[in-house]
Formats: C-alpha cells, sequence, structure tokens
C-alpha cells in the first residue's frame, strides 16, 4: 500500500502540516548555484571551446562548433521521417495552440485627452528568443510546440532551440515539432551550458534577447543566474497537480493525481475532497495502478515523498485550501465545478469537469503548458504571446498641452532636487523654440 500523507482540515496542526508539505526543496541551493556560476563564466570566456567539454562531460559525446548545430533541413527530414500518426497529432497540435494564442496578440493604441496630449502604447516583437527543450530523462516535443508556437504568433524574428543529446542521439520527435511550429536553428547542446551561450553568445549560438522553457535544476539555476543579461520566462520547478473530486470514477482521479508524480521524483501530486470514502477509493486505485505503469518506480517516489490526500469540510474550505497551494495545474473533478471556480483565485491552469484531465492540456487543447510551479501561480502566470513581446509608452504633446501641466512636473522635479529636470521644463515654458 502506498504511503501517501493523509491530512484532515478538522485537524488542529493542519495548516502546520500543509506547510511542510508545501515546503519542497527548490534544489538549486549553494552547492548548485556555485557550480554553475563556473560553467556560465567559463562558456562566457570560452565560448565553444567551453561549451563543447561540458558536453562531452555530462552528455558524453565529443562535440565541436559546427557538429552541435541542428538545420532547417535536419528539422525538415525529421518531420518527413517521422509516422503519418506523429505528423498529424503534431500538426493538429500546433494548429490548436496556435489558434488559443492568437487571441492574446496585443495591439497598439492611444488617446488624446482633455488637453491635448495624445499618449499611448506600441507593441513590439523581440528579435530573438532562445528556447530551451529538456531531453534528458524523456524527451518533450509538446515543450518546443508550446514555446515556439506563441514566439511566432507574437512576431518574434528568430527562434533558436537548444536540446540535450545524450550520447548524441537527436529525438527525431523534438526536430518534428521544431519544423511544424517554426524553429529556424537549433543546437544540440543543453544544460547550464546551453543557457550560457543562448545569454552570452558563442562562435556558433547567437545571444538571444530572452529564455523560455523548463529544464533541471541547473538550468533553474543558470536561468536565474544570467537575468538580466536577458530575459527569462521564469524558474520552473518540479511539476505539480491538485485535484478537487467530489464524485467520479476513483480510477480516471487516481490516473489524474499519478499524472504528474511520473515526471520526476521531486513532483507533487495532492486530491482534495470533502468525502473520506472516495479518498479512500483513489488510494486503493492509485495503487493499482502503480502495480503496472512503467515509470512506477519515479511515481511511488513523488506521492510518497511529496504526495497527499487532504479531507476538507466544504468547498469553500477546499477553494481557500487550493488557494493557499496556488498549484501549477488543478483539476475540478466536480459535478458541479462552477459551483467552486469563482473562488479560485491562484492556479496555472485549471481544468473544469470530470473529463478534462491535465493530459488534455499539456498537448492538444490549446493553451499553454508552461506554467508557474512552487505556488508562484499567486502571481505569476501561464506562458504566452505576451511574454515575446514588449511595450513601448508612447507621448505626444503641443506646446499648448505642455503649459498646462509642465508647471507641475517642474514643481515635482525641483522638490525632489533634480533642478536639471525642472529646467527642460522652464526653458520650453518661457522660450520659443
Amino acid at each position: 500500500m502506498s504511503k501517501i500523507l493523509r491530512l484532515d482540515s478538522q485537524e488542529s496542526k493542519f495548516s502546520e502540516h500543509l506547510d511542510a508539505l508545501l515546503s519542497r526543496e527548490a534544489d538549486t541551493g549553494d552547492d548548485v548555484q556555485a557550480l554553475v556560476a563556473g560553467i556560465l563564466a567559463d562558456v562566457k570566456t570560452r565560448g565553444n571551446a567551453a561549451l563543447c567539454e561540458y558536453t562531452e562531460r555530462f552528455d558524453g559525446w565529443a562535440c565541436s562548433g559546427d557538429a552541435i548545430e541542428i538545420t532547417p533541413e535536419r528539422m525538415l527530414d525529421a518531420w518527413n521521417n517521422v509516422s503519418d500518426m506523429d505528423r498529424q497529432a503534431l500538426q493538429l497540435a500546433a494548429d490548436r495552440i496556435r489558434a488559443y494564442h492568437e487571441h492574446q496578440k496585443q495591439e497598439d493604441w492611444q488617446y488624446t485627452d482633455e488637453i491635448g496630449m495624445t499618449l499611448g502604447q506600441r507593441i513590439t516583437p523581440l528579435d530573438r528568443v532562445g528556447l530551451y527543450v529538456p531531453g534528458g530523462k524523456a524527451a518533450y516535443p509538446s515543450s518546443v510546440l508550446m514555446n515556439a508556437v506563441p514566439a511566432n504568433v507574437a512576431g518574434v524574428e528568430e527562434i533558436v532551440m537548444v536540446v540535450p543529446t545524450p550520447g548524441g542521439e537527436i529525438n527525431e520527435l523534438v526536430l518534428a515539432a521544431a519544423h511544424v511550429s517554426g524553429v529556424q536553428r537549433g543546437f544540440a547542446v543543453g544544460g547550464a551550458q546551453a543557457v550560457a551561450a543562448l545569454a552570452y553568445g558563442t562562435e556558433t549560438i547567437p545571444a538571444v534577447d530572452k529564455i523560455v522553457g523548463p529544464g533541471n535544476k541547473f538550468v533553474a539555476a543558470a536561468k536565474r543566474q544570467v537575468f538580466g543579461t536577458c530575459g527569462i520566462d521564469m524558474i520552473a520547478g518540479p511539476s505539480e497537480i491538485v485535484v478537487v473530486a467530489d464524485t467520479g470514477n476513483p480510477a480516471w482521479i487516481a490516473a489524474d493525481f499519478l499524472s504528474q508524480a511520473e515526471h520526476d521524483e521531486a513532483a507533487q501530486s495532492i486530491l482534495i475532497s470533502t468525502d473520506k470514502h472516495l479518498l479512500a477509493q483513489v488510494a486503493d486505485a492509485i495503487e493499482a495502478h502503480l502495480a503496472v505503469l512503467p515509470r512506477a518506480a519515479i511515481a511511488r517516489a513523488s506521492v510518497e515523498t511529496h504526495g497527499a490526500l487532504i479531507h476538507v469540510q466544504d468547498w469553500d474550505e477546499a477553494a481557500e485550501v487550493v488557494n493557499i497551494i496556488a498549484p501549477e495545474h488543478l483539476e475540478l473533478a466536480l459535478e458541479n465545478p462552477d459551483a467552486i471556480l469563482p473562488a479560485i483565485k491562484h492556479a496555472g491552469a485549471i481544468f473544469i469537469g470530470h473529463f478534462v484531465p491535465e493530459a488534455l492540456g499539456d498537448y492538444i487543447a490549446g493553451p499553454n503548458h508552461v506554467l508557474p510551479t512552487n505556488r508562484t501561480a499567486r502571481f505569476s502566470s501561464p506562458l504566452g504571446v505576451y511574454d515575446f513581446q514588449k511595450r513601448s509608452s508612447l507621448i505626444r504633446a503641443t506646446r499648448a498641452a505642455v503649459e498646462k501641466i509642465g508647471p507641475a512636473a517642474a514643481h515635482l522635479a525641483h522638490r525632489e532636487g533634480l533642478q536639471a529636470h525642472a529646467l527642460t521644463l522652464e526653458l520650453r515654458l518661457k522660450q520659443p523654440q
């Protein structure tokens, strides 16, 4: 029987136990940060030479600057060589992801106010972005689609992909996904060294304006350290899911519970219900699934270390617990999910009803699966078109408009002790052009 933590909201120390459950270590302590800092500095200084030394050490193949590049022609070959079913599934996913993200496109706008000043906003895409695609324990073509398609919709001029290739082997489905989603250049490198190459540039890999995409703890630490040299999407931690259920098939709920646990031993799965009997049934179903799942060892380690079954008194309490957790994925496997939905404030993606497992969103529904983890849904959002666009403020004014508000601006500048600021206004107010 799986040793999954059971919690009850009526226990006197429930809040303490919930806090302990959620305090997973990010695993990017001083030792990881120091190791990554050395790699970043080395690649920044020595470029391809350092990049290839680390690739040989960590991925087990001797590369050179020329050998690491994956051309568009190579991506097209992969597209042509995968199965018809692969192509159909990738194309359907790309089309649906594109259709969803088209709705996120921001527009220029401006208005003229009552004093005659014209103010506005201009939207422009980033010039070049770097997409990190995980390639360690598993290959993720879906990650390529979810990062590259919104960048394309945003109008990014150049999308550069890096992907680890253990033993020098390149996953054909990843390359096919790169082709269908519009990646222009690819490089067969990963880890902190690949993040360094994207941030600083090497003789082969161009420096980018922003790095997006999930990775392991070394990638996360590297992204954190290069932020400022370039932008990043987020610091992604281990995956997580919260399922809120009242009725339903225990086998379905158990499978949903395990869908994130099979990713990583550090992933977190939590089930919340008002029904203790359902919690017990799901626990039995979890054990039944673990008996046959290929990644059962990983999933079992995850649920026994970080998982929980939580009993609450009512749906108001369930919503309160969900908002404390602020999960990456939230499933409302309820007969009436709309009764609780308005009370949910913090979640990366919300899957509504019994027929919407999280996996639907991972691959084909359309919304992005790059989501905030480790409770960061309290203040951040899923990856989207807006992550690949930037806003510029527009300010246009006539002399008459400046005469109306300039004196107040000059006064505030003087009050801040910035006389040159004030002078720029006072000269315009006192002297004709």
